[in-house]
């Protein structure tokens, strides 16, 4: 079965800088990646490419910022009371925390660290960066009408509920 909008598609996955540094992979924990094909589970860059794949095929792209997690916003910061980050453990400049924002939660890097505020910048640690995608597919399978409506996959790798 080839991958088409609303079919579940398992693969795994290594992400690497331009540099070639790998970034993370799905191998190192063991569990590969399960996303419903045309909901925007993952970046739009992978997701095109993943367009017409099968079971078995492997490949590699690149995408760029415009596609994977945009371009940089110098204006995304933000200044946190350190109380807001309590849960987050030891407040690291260059660790990634996540803050609630007014659109839910979001991932933002620690710039700044004072005595009662955070300095965090809000755009994805990937905004900007060119990513390159070592892809593995394990599985094409058509969606659930109930994973169609809730618009992403449910089971091993996908959300449990």
């Amino acid at each position: 079965m080839k991958i088409e909008n609303n079919c579940v598609v398992k693969f795994h996955y290594t992400v690497r800088s331009s540099d070639g540094a790998e970034i993370e992979s799905s191998h190192k924990v063991g569990q590969p990646q399960l996303y419903l094909h045309g909901h925007r589970g993952i970046v739009p860059g992978l997701e095109s490419a993943m367009e017409g794949k099968s079971a078995g095929d492997q490949f590699n792209v690149t995408v760029a910022p415009e596609l994977g997690y945009g371009l940089r916003d110098e204006q995304k910061v933000a200044r946190v009371s350190r109380k807001k980050l309590a849960k987050s453990g030891e407040l690291i400049i260059g660790r990634w925390v996540q803050v609630e924002t007014d659109r839910g939660v979001q991932v933002a890097t620690i710039k700044k660290v004072g005595m009662t505020v955070v300095d965090l910048d809000l755009n994805h640690p990937l905004a900007g960066k060119v990513l390159m995608f070592e892809i593995d597919v394990l599985d094409v399978r058509v969606a659930t009408e109930q994973e169609i409506q809730h618009g992403h996959a449910h089971g091993d790798g996908g959300v449990q509920h």
